[in-house]
């Protein structure tokens, strides 16, 4: 599948690797593939990016994904769920970060090597093929790396979804 990948696709991938080694995560997550994307210029993602997500909103993108990842990587919809069987997420993270530390939930093991990717991300790479197919296009671009974030569900669909970037106007702009 990844001979298939654009040269913007490929240096995704490796930027998201990159993300996950400077986080000391264990593996390489679907969060890391859209922060590699936000790294990026001069590529048809990229200019999607900026046209629906301008530079002003992207902090606030970012530290949307640092909450779910102080979350244990819950979404909302998780948060609701659990919510309506009296369980309340945001107290049970003040518990635990009281007695282990701030970001005890996000805090990951540090260790050195390459890192695999996750379920979720090897999901998304699927998709972007998926998503190529469908389209009719021949190789798989950061575009479709991006519209299989978004297709994908969990927080960071949400999260891009919550700051006006969903498949339908990732569709509309390319």
């Amino acid at each position: 599948m990844f001979e298939r990948f654009t040269k913007a696709a490929r240096d995704v991938v490796k930027g998201a690797a990159e993300h996950a080694e400077r986080s000391g995560a264990e593996d390489v997550t679907a969060e890391h593939l859209l922060l590699a994307l936000l790294d990026r210029d001069g590529t048809r993602a990229a200019g999607v990016l900026g046209r629906l997500c301008p530079a002003e909103r992207r902090g606030a993108l970012v530290a949307a994904l640092a909450d779910a990842r102080r979350r244990a990587g819950l979404s909302r919809a998780d948060s609701e769920a659990l919510a309506e069987l009296g369980i309340d997420v945001d107290a049970i993270v003040a518990r635990v970060e009281e007695t282990h530390g701030a970001g005890a939930f996000s805090a990951r093991r540090r260790r050195s090597g390459r890192r695999p990717f996750s379920g979720e991300a090897k999901a998304v790479l699927e998709k972007s093929l998926r998503v190529a197919l469908a389209r009719k296009d021949r190789e798989i671009g950061d575009e479709h790396l991006l519209l299989a974030l978004t297709a994908s569900g969990g927080v960071v669909a949400e999260a891009l979804a919550d700051h006006g970037v969903t498949f339908a106007s990732v569709e509309t702009a390319l």
